[in-house]
């Protein structure tokens, strides 16, 4: 028999499935490598379901979990990505990939906190609960990076 926090954590997984891809998409940028974070990630959910102490924060739980997951796969999974053909992009795509591509070399915090704002739209007070951590400092983080980016792409 399940228990609660089992049937809890799993109504959740399938509740949110599009949302955990995403954000483990946003990190890994291959489909494959994405579905492989999920799963890993709600296994681990799972089979730490009991350890769970409000219910009502398990969305908040799973998607610490789920970047942690991503974070480890990235560090045991480096992958050197080929070349774009010099044909594919067009010059309005560049800035996107250029984007994408200055998003991809931040360090795995600074990513995190991009990631959560502006691809999975998540709130300050949201990211800060779920990286626990204070607003105030998600929030200047957050800004720093910006900037970071910001110098780079310019």
């Amino acid at each position: 028999m399940r228990s609660s926090k089992e049937k809890t954590v799993r109504r959740v997984l399938l509740e949110n499935y599009q949302s955990y891809y995403r954000l483990a998409y946003s990190y890994a940028g291959q489909e494959a490598d994405a579905m492989d974070i999920v799963q890993e990630g709600a296994y681990k959910a799972m089979l730490k379901a009991h350890t769970l102490r409000e219910e009502d924060f398990a969305g908040t739980w799973i998607y610490r979990i789920m970047i942690n997951t991503a974070k480890e796969y990235l560090r045991k999974n480096r992958r050197v990505y080929e070349e774009l053909d010099e044909n594919y992009a067009l010059e309005e795509d560049d800035f996107d990939f250029d984007l994408q591509s200055a998003v991809d070399r931040l360090p795995l915090h600074e990513k995190t906190l991009v990631i959560l704002r502006f691809y999975e739209d998540k709130t300050l007070a949201e990211i800060a609960e779920i990286l626990q951590e204070n607003v105030n400092t998600v929030k200047s983080r957050l800004y720093r990076t910006l900037e970071k980016l910001r110098r780079e792409l310019s």
